[in-house]
C-alpha cells in the first residue's frame, strides 16, 4: 500500500499500536496511558492487542482506556465513572480475580 489513506480504520490503529510497542521497548517508561487505541480494531486483532499488554505488563503498568469488553475482560483493576441523576459525577471500582488465581482455588 502506498498510501496511508488507503488503509481501514482497523489497519491504521493496528500500525499506530505497533508503532507505540516499538517507542515503549526503544525508550522504556513504569507507565503508559492508551486512549481507545484498540477502538477501530476487529476481535482477532483486540485478542492480539490483549496479548500484547499481557506480556509487557510485568516490565510497566499500563492505564487503558476503552469501551471494548475483551480489553476490560484482560484487566486487573476496573474504573468506571457514572453520572447520577443529581449530575454528580461516581467512580466505580471492581478488582478482578485473575484466571490462574481462580484456577488455584479451586
Amino acid at each position: 500500500i502506498t498510501r496511508l489513506a488507503m488503509l481501514s480504520g482497523g489497519e491504521k490503529a493496528l500500525g499506530a499500536i505497533a508503532f507505540l510497542f516499538a517507542l515503549f521497548l526503544a525508550k522504556p517508561c513504569p507507565f503508559y496511558l492508551l486512549d481507545e487505541v484498540e477502538a477501530a480494531l476487529d476481535d482477532a486483532n483486540i485478542g492480539r492487542f490483549v496479548e500484547l499488554l499481557r506480556r509487557y505488563a510485568d516490565r510497566a503498568q499500563f492505564v487503558v482506556i476503552t469501551h471494548q469488553k475483551r480489553t476490560m475482560e484482560a484487566a486487573d483493576v476496573l474504573y468506571g465513572v457514572t453520572m447520577g441523576g443529581d449530575g454528580v459525577s461516581e467512580v466505580v471500582s471492581r478488582r478482578l480475580p485473575r484466571e490462574d488465581a481462580v484456577a488455584a482455588a479451586l
